[in-house]
């Protein structure tokens, strides 16, 4: 994959970039006790206390304007590193070098298709049949939402180069071309909207892709696009050809105009300071959690699944290609959700002015905060920009070049360090161990409440 072939390039740029960042951070703290019960907090708890030292930021530099070289495609289906003259350098939160996707902070092979609107696809994780996915490695941010009864999807971007397909070792590639890739790769499985999805959607200025929803959930959606079940009684039959992805997006920009994604910083020198984040465990239920684990070869977090079974874990895979599922950032964001019914849940990210999150990249974690507040941007375009990350001042964070993945969490989730254990039960609260350097973010379901009525238009 790209972010493979660039981390020689990245070993450079680090080098020769230097450690420019100032300032001092404070971990991510164990800032409230779990509920007692294991299915919903109690009405009222306390948002993770995230320390007023602010993270250092390492300053950003003027982006090049250099063009971006062409590249090829090798067997594996991902994309070649670029020439060293297109090396990740730090762009963002306003300006990036030209054929430079803002949502990653690296270059793309299709400039062209940075004009287009991203389709945010919904990507079923329930059942376990429906893995490994299809299309998830080349998605520039994935969001894991939870979605009820225990469960998480996939919200996956597609912006920029579009997914491809690795051709059958048996296939000899087309008569002239060494890329032994396939263009009509599929993206899946998809499965039903969410109401959560309306809100992200606005953020990037995208469209959704979904196999449809529940009608008092498609009446909150907009620019939604249907696919469906190939095969009716196969839930994870449900896929999307990139051929349509494309036809989309360009049917999208005639609407929309050309995107604009700005308010992400990038920068390949890490901020100083931070915690040793070795691991990353998520539980959402006992039979749906991640294990995020830092390999420093690739520099990036590797994501493992249990499957459903609470016990065994599998490192995640993209059916495309085989690869493993590796991110440079991972995010877990903390915002307000509401629950309507099991399986209605809204999230509160609209028009947040700061709200706290946790950045891990490169091995450490970092205590920052994400922010959808207007400004000058949104108030004379009329436009949304996507999720900003900040320090305690509203200093821009910079994440690392590459893929992010977000898990958003509700805002009394417990942080704390705990063992590297694959064993639910060794891994509570109450067996906390600080300065393993083996975080945990615990999941714990929202209490149910009355939704609120409209209030009729006079």
């Amino acid at each position: 994959m790209l972010r493979r072939s660039l981390l020689f390039l990245a070993l450079i740029a680090l080098m020769m970039a230097g450690c420019a960042s100032t300032g001092q951070s404070a971990a991510p703290m164990l800032a409230t006790t779990a509920p007692a019960a294991q299915t919903q907090p109690s009405a009222v708890v306390a948002q993770p206390t995230i320390p007023a030292t602010a993270v250092p930021v390492v300053p950003t530099v003027a982006p090049t304007q250099a063009a971006v070289d062409s590249t090829t495609v090798p067997a594996t289906g991902a994309p070649a590193a670029p020439a060293a003259s297109s090396a990740p350098a730090a762009s963002g939160p306003e300006q990036y070098p030209a054929g430079v996707n803002p949502l990653t902070g690296l270059p793309v092979q299709n400039p062209a298709n940075l004009q287009s609107p991203p389709a945010l696809v919904s990507i079923t994780n329930f059942p376990i049949t429906a893995r490994p996915q299809a299309g998830l490695s080349y998605s520039p941010i994935v969001h894991e939402i939870y979605v009820g009864e225990g469960t998480t999807r996939f919200l996956a971007m597609f912006y920029g180069d579009f997914p491809k397909e690795a051709v059958e070792q048996n296939q000899a590639p087309s008569a002239g071309s060494p890329n032994v890739v396939a263009d009509n790769a599929q993206v899946g499985p998809v499965r039903s909207g969410r109401v959560s999805y309306e809100p992200l959607r606005k953020l990037y200025n995208g469209f959704l892709v979904m196999a449809s929803a529940d009608p008092s959930v498609g009446a909150s959606l907009n620019s939604a696009n249907n696919v469906y079940a190939q095969n009716p009684g196969d839930v994870n039959s449900a896929m999307v050809n990139v051929t349509q992805l494309e036809k989309m997006a360009q049917s999208q920009q005639k609407i929309t105009g050309p995107v604009d994604l700005q308010g992400m910083a990038f920068n390949p020198v890490a901020p100083q300071d931070g915690k040793p984040a070795n691991t990353l465990w998520v539980p959402y239920a006992l039979l749906d959690q991640a294990i995020w684990r830092y390999n420093a070869a690739d520099g990036s977090y590797h994501r493992f699944q249990d499957q459903a079974d609470g016990k065994t874990f599998v490192e995640a895979t993209d059916r495309l290609n085989g690869e493993p599922l590796t991110y440079e950032n991972v995010v877990v964001l903390f915002a307000t959700h509401h629950a309507y019914a099991e399986t209605i849940i809204d999230v509160d990210l609209l028009g947040i002015g700061k709200a706290p999150a946790l950045l891990f990249r490169d091995g450490k974690v970092y205590n920052i905060f994400w922010s959808t507040a207007n400004g000058t941007y949104e108030r004379t375009t009329g436009k949304l920009r996507p999720i900003r990350f900040v320090d305690a001042q509203g200093n821009p964070v910079p994440l690392k070049p590459g893929q992010t993945w977000v898990h958003i969490m509700p805002n009394y989730s417990p942080v704390y360090e705990t063992v590297d254990s694959e064993n639910f039960y060794d891994k509570t609260e109450s067996k906390a161990t600080p300065g393993s350097g083996n975080w945990a973010v615990r999941f714990y379901a929202p209490n149910l409440e009355p939704k609120p009525t409209k209030t009729p238009v006079k």
